[in-house]
């Protein structure tokens, strides 16, 4: 039978894309793995596979089409035997309304989910509610053999059934099968905010002044989705602190001189995210994230960095910082910011984590408040280094070089002394920096 490929959801926010190119012709042959087409997500340019194998018998939507919808026809799959005509009638959807529909259709392509909030094609659900993916061809040949598809484990891209998982497996084997490995799980994207005001009442207040229409790209539309949801859906609360920060500044002189040799320069940034870190290793009912109706407790220390970037910013995940040096921070930190600022990074580069660090110091802002990155449980807004008449413990007056954070928390995640723990185990760590390297 013809099998419709789909556009795929190659991020969690992705709710269309642009079929930027494609990488097959109508009359290739194709096996699982083989790369189809090259799409523009709200984030980057990513490669999309084939997972079954077949022939391409139609492809219904053209190179560089925008605003492709997630789940919509994008080609035609031919499986062995079916006739060159059986791509003539399935229309591609391309509606918004098309995309739930095409959602309970076979489909014959899909990405692996690369975090538990990638989208992906329509599957049949377990008993416990978990999502069961496998190709079309997979799941037309389990009905043909009676076989449960909830005890098969996938041996495809995160657990997905392909064809191999049960062509000539009897159902008793199946059966089996069940303490296999765990399915993926990918509840889809969060809906499309709702705009407080259309474009046409707001143009009516400026008629007659000239202004320049500005579109909304992919990104600019998901940052401005996610950060409403943000804002109104998590119950915010901010924890303020001044960090003096002249024994850190005189560690780090100390260390770049000895890394010069090395071509490793250390940034107050790196020592931020080491003492975030090791925070959470130290408060570690903090080290938390938000899943709808339980907190998971997070057992390493995954800390998201924002990257401004044109038209938008990106937050590349530094895995297991607690445990890394200094120095493997700054170097992976840079690497990740530039390949940010050239919209490189993979989707599990900047998914996940479980606290944020957004640093504006740079730009000479003194303090600010920071929205959080859901469903992490908090993020720290980092101000500027100034100098400032400071009161020593023995109530002289001196001058320090003083930095203001603000850490806005998720009070679902963290309560109030839980969040004043965690930000003194921070403070502590930045002000007393030697002990970050013992």
């Amino acid at each position: 039978m013809a099998l419709e490929i789909l556009m795929p959801a190659l991020s969690p926010t992705m709710e269309e894309g642009t079929l930027a190119k494609w990488l097959v012709a109508e009359g290739d042959r194709v096996q699982s793995g083989d790369l189809l087409a090259e799409i523009e997500t709200d984030k980057a340019t990513m490669e999309f596979e084939a997972v079954d194998e077949g022939v391409i018998g139609k492809l219904l939507v053209a190179e560089g089409t925008a605003n492709v919808k997630v789940n919509s026809a994008i080609a035609i799959l031919l499986e062995e035997g079916d006739a060159a005509d059986a791509t003539a009638s399935p229309p591609a959807q391309s509606t918004a309304a098309a995309a739930p529909a095409a959602a309970e259709k076979s489909t014959a392509h899909a990405p692996a989910p690369s975090a538990p909030n990638s989208a992906a094609p329509a599957a049949m659900i377990s008993n416990d509610g978990t999502r069961i993916f496998a190709s079309p061809l997979a799941r037309r040949i389990a009905a043909n053999q009676g076989l449960d598809l909830t005890q098969i484990s996938g041996s495809g891209p995160k657990g997905r059934i392909v064809k191999a998982d049960v062509s000539g497996v009897p159902a008793a084997a199946a059966a089996s099968s069940a303490a296999a490995a765990p399915l993926a799980v990918a509840p889809g994207p969060a809906a499309s905010l709702p705009s407080s005001a259309n474009a046409a009442s707001v143009e009516a207040l400026y008629q007659g002044r000239s202004y320049k229409t500005v579109s909304l790209d992919g990104m600019r539309r998901v940052i401005a989705d996610r950060l409403t949801e943000a804002k109104q859906t998590i119950p915010h609360f901010y924890l303020r602190r001044d960090i003096q920060l002249d024994n850190l500044l005189k560690l780090r002189s100390e260390m770049n001189a000895g890394l010069a040799a090395r071509g490793v320069k250390l940034s107050v940034n790196d020592f931020i995210i080491k003492a975030c870190a090791m925070a959470l290793q130290s408060v570690p009912a903090a080290n938390a994230v938000w899943a709808g109706d339980r907190v998971l407790q997070m057992e390493a220390s995954d800390i998201s960095v924002a990257v401004a970037i044109a038209g938008g910013l990106f937050t590349p995940v530094l895995l297991d910082a607690d445990s890394k040096s200094l120095s493997k921070l700054a170097v992976e930190m840079k690497d990740l910011a530039a390949r940010a600022r050239s919209r490189k990074l993979a989707p599990h580069e900047y998914q996940g984590g479980s606290f944020s660090i957004s640093n504006l110091g740079m730009m000479g802002i003194d303090n600010f408040d920071a929205v959080i990155n859901p469903p992490q449980g908090a993020i720290l807004a980092v101000g500027a280094g100034k100098k400032r008449p400071v009161v020593d413990a023995d109530g002289t007056l001196s001058v320090a070089t003083v930095m203001s954070v603000t850490m806005s928390v998720d009070h679902r995640v963290i309560d109030g002394a839980l969040g004043a723990e965690l930000l003194d185990a921070i403070v502590h760590n930045l002000e007393h920096p030697l002990c970050m390297l013992a």
